[in-house]
């Protein structure tokens, strides 16, 4: 018998303490794959921490995760979402999705979003289209600070070893084993005294076009 090859896992890398919130990736992200108004692939959150005298922020840019567990793939009763076996992101097929949104109820981090003029579920697929020219995905190659990183999952976590796959401001990764990782948060603290980022945190704002 031949050897059985593993399949490679690619993901994102988000840094936060480069981050400055701009949002530049979520507009990217929407004009690449022409969403309609109050939709979004890739979404920008700001966190609020700490309390007076001591308040605090943070930010959060979060897409699909393309989760080694992806509960949308589990649910999805057509088949329309499936875990691409080469690349282990996961992919939607328009012809296949009913637009039940079973996945988008199914998923943690909200990322599967009903196309409504097309009837359809929709989702990040890292630019696949980009990645098979050789391309970066979009939202990577539009930051300016270049707080986003992708590439295989294994060849991230060499490069960043600090890099943890959960975050107060997200689900538990035990949902879903996501596939992206993030910089332990660097709160952006309004005084001269530290916050600590695992403080309860307040209401987020995000800035939806």
């Amino acid at each position: 018998m031949g050897k059985v090859q593993e399949m490679t896992q690619y993901g994102f890398y988000y840094n936060n303490h480069q981050c400055s919130g701009c949002r530049t990736c979520q507009v990217a992200c929407k004009d690449k794959n022409n969403l309609q108004g109050g939709v979004l692939f890739r979404k920008v959150m700001t966190y609020e921490t700490g309390s007076y005298p001591n308040p605090g922020y943070f930010h959060v840019s979060i897409s699909c995760n393309h989760c080694a567990q992806p509960a949308c793939t589990e649910v999805c009763p057509t088949g329309a979402m499936e875990k691409n076996t080469e690349t282990g992101i996961v992919m939607h097929d328009d012809e296949k999705c009913i637009g039940c949104e079973s996945c988008a109820k199914a998923c943690p981090y909200e990322q599967p979003r009903l196309i409504e003029s097309l009837g359809i579920v929709q989702k990040c697929t890292l630019c696949h289209d980009h990645i098979a020219r050789g391309e970066n995905p979009v939202c990577v190659d539009a930051c300016p600070l270049r707080a986003l990183e992708w590439g295989k999952l294994d060849d991230l976590k060499s490069k960043h070893p600090e890099a943890i796959s959960s975050i107060v401001a997200l689900p538990d990764e035990s949902q879903t084993n996501p596939t992206a990782g993030w910089r332990e948060c660097n709160v952006n603290v309004l005084t001269k005294n530290d916050a600590p980022f695992n403080e309860v945190y307040g209401s987020y704002t995000n800035r939806g076009f």
